[in-house]
């Protein structure tokens, strides 16, 4: 997808509505069922999240059967708990934005199968939403003066990538992983050094009594894409070759040195990208967007001259106000879903190229 000129004016648009704009938000995607009002694409109204931590805890990481089964019977829950805590009703809501990809395929099954039920029975408009495009919505719910264009670093469980966000509908994926997200090598790192779930924040507490003294390679590819596959097997291979030699592995230190590697790349990419684009504001998306070093690093950009977007830490994670506030952009454009819409486990950010 090609980068196009933005007239400013069109933009404005977005902002100037004849009436408030009610969007009920449902997000299934994982293991967290969840349900929320937005107001205008930008001011949260209610944002309720039920989730299954707890239970998957016990079997160190999501089982898709355990929460598909846990989403069926939050779901109807959460949703009214959402209307209440708005103080609206159905017919206050103007069209329901649902997540229909990535993710668990049983898990999206659940809540698009209640969108679109709530839909016919309402009237309403269903509107299908990228779960990806919806965390990098994220930003405009705590930065309500933020517009496009501007750069999102995008790093989640399941997809790391530097998004040129051209306007609220067009986005230019400019890099990406070719192997594992930024996310999920965290969680596997997590498991090697023998930490619960979820491991990423259990890895980011760690890393903080540590130092860097391991030495692994770079993330960053020479194409300017990611690769986070080698990192994690260099990891693994460093922990084993310790204990095969009997020597006691400094769990802080490789978590510091994981850290450390992990986001270096990520950085100094978009940093670059800064450069070529002309951008001057970074936006952040996804979970990983909650780790200490990473709000270190991009503090360190903002002293630069860049305008920094850190979502609130309770927006970093998965939640349904990001994707009704993404809801809101495809309502005003007009793009809405029909009864035949399925869930997407696979579906990509548009505009990113699948790597072979």
């Amino acid at each position: 997808m090609g980068r196009k000129k933005i007239d400013k004016s069109s933009v404005k648009i977005y902002h100037i509505s004849m009436k408030d704009i009610l969007i009920l938000g449902i997000e299934s995607s994982c293991d967290e069922t969840a349900c929320s009002v937005v107001r205008n694409g930008r001011e949260i109204l209610s944002n309720v999240v039920l989730s299954q931590i707890d239970i998957h805890k016990l079997y160190g990481g999501v089982v898709p059967e355990i929460a598909s089964r846990n989403h069926v019977e939050a779901i109807d829950v959460v949703f009214r708990e959402a209307l209440k805590e708005a103080g609206v009703t159905m017919n206050d809501i103007d069209a329901i934005a649902v997540t229909y990809g990535a993710g668990l395929v049983g898990a999206l099954m659940v809540g698009v199968s209640f969108a679109k039920a709530l839909s016919q029975a309402t009237g309403k408009p269903l509107i299908a939403v990228n779960h990806i495009e919806g965390h990098i919505c994220a930003n405009y719910l705590t930065y309500a003066d933020l517009e496009p264009p501007y750069l999102c670093l995008l790093t989640s469980g399941g997809n790391t990538s530097i998004v040129d966000v051209v306007d609220y509908n067009n986005y230019d994926v400019l890099a990406s992983t070719v192997d594992d997200a930024v996310g999920e090598a965290f969680d596997k790192v997590a498991r090697v050094l023998g930490l619960p779930y979820p491991g990423g924040p259990k890895v980011d507490e760690l890393q903080k009594q540590g130092k860097a003294s391991y030495a692994f390679h770079t993330v960053l590819l020479n194409n300017g894409n990611f690769s986070y596959s080698g990192l994690k097997t260099a990891v693994i291979n460093t922990i084993h070759n310790s204990q095969q030699r009997g020597e006691e592995v400094n769990a802080a230190d490789i978590a510091r040195s994981f850290t450390v590697c992990a986001i270096d790349g990520l950085i100094k990419r978009t940093e670059q990208l800064l450069g070529v684009t002309g951008r001057k504001t970074v936006a952040v998306a996804g979970g990983v967007g909650a780790n200490s070093y990473i709000r270190q690093r991009l503090d360190e950009l903002s002293k630069r001259g860049y305008r920094v977007c850190l979502p609130k830490l309770a927006l970093c994670g998965d939640n349904a106000a990001m994707i009704a506030s993404r809801g809101y952009f495809m309502y005003l454009e007009g793009q809405f879903a029909d009864s035949l819409l399925n869930a997407n486990p696979s579906l990509k950010l548009r505009g990113q190229k699948p790597h072979h």
